[in-house]
């Protein structure tokens, strides 16, 4: 039998951490992180950007994963098996924060909302499966975008909905690098007057995001009197899509 071909598990190493980092990675941190010379490296990098699978940022030259990875990633999940595995984690989330929570995934670079848990009161609500959100607006939005590829900010003015709503690509890099480096979003008042929502990833194989799952509600009851979540709810937010993350590679 013929053994492994050295450069295919290098090429696969390079993508499992860009996948599991926080953020875009410069070429000497991947080189440290695979004890691989520079040279090796950037070999690597650019035979997967040729490919589509690897995207560098033209301003801080860093790598992550392109967007032809993603698709890849994400087309063979079913909305449905997506679906039928969050499902389990979503109404325990909904009974435990007292607010509604919403799953969703991309579709034509909006967000799919395909479950939603109303939130465990009496009031009046609208199911929201099958509505489409504006990612730059929305917590799932946010989360989704920013684990996408480096060339997945608009370069465009973006849509107003309120006065609070994020308005230029490079506020929006901004506040997706947060995202990265937090782990969960939030969007407070950005898409409609009064509410709040928060959001984190869900983790396919190879720990690229696949959804995200977030509850949304009353702004005052997200948030304390300086628009910050309250941590027990992004605690609760994050357990859960870890939890179906896990599933999800079982």
């Amino acid at each position: 039998m013929p053994g492994t071909v050295q450069s295919i598990e290098r090429a696969a190493a390079v993508l499992r951490l860009l996948a599991g980092g926080s953020g875009r990675l410069a070429l000497g941190e991947i080189a440290r992180s695979l004890d691989l010379a520079k040279g090796t490296t950037h070999g690597i990098l650019r035979t997967l950007q040729h490919v589509g699978f690897v995207e560098q940022d033209r301003a801080s030259g860093r790598y992550g994963l392109g967007s032809g990875l993603v698709r890849l990633a994400t087309s063979h999940l079913d909305v449905n098996e997506l679906r039928s595995h969050a499902i389990n984690w979503a109404d325990p989330l909904a009974a435990r924060s007292g607010e509604a929570v919403r799953i969703g995934t991309v579709l034509d670079g909006q967000v799919q909302v395909i479950h939603h848990v109303f939130r465990p009161d009496d009031t009046f609500q609208t199911l929201d499966v099958g509505a489409l959100l504006p990612m730059h607006a929305t917590a799932l939005g946010k989360v989704l975008l920013a684990y996408r590829a480096a060339g997945a900010v608009p370069a465009t003015e973006l849509d107003r909905f309120t006065r609070r709503t994020i308005r230029t690509p490079a506020a929006l890099a901004a506040e997706l690098q947060q995202v990265r480096d937090i782990g969960w979003s939030l969007e407070a008042e950005e898409m409609t007057p009064g509410i709040a929502s928060v959001a984190a990833p869900i983790r396919g194989y190879g720990g690229l995001v696949v959804g995200a799952i977030g509850i949304s509600g009353l702004v005052e009851r997200i948030c304390n009197s300086h628009y910050r979540p309250h941590q027990h709810l992004v605690g609760y937010v994050r357990d859960a899509a870890r939890a179906i993350s896990r599933e999800l590679i079982l």
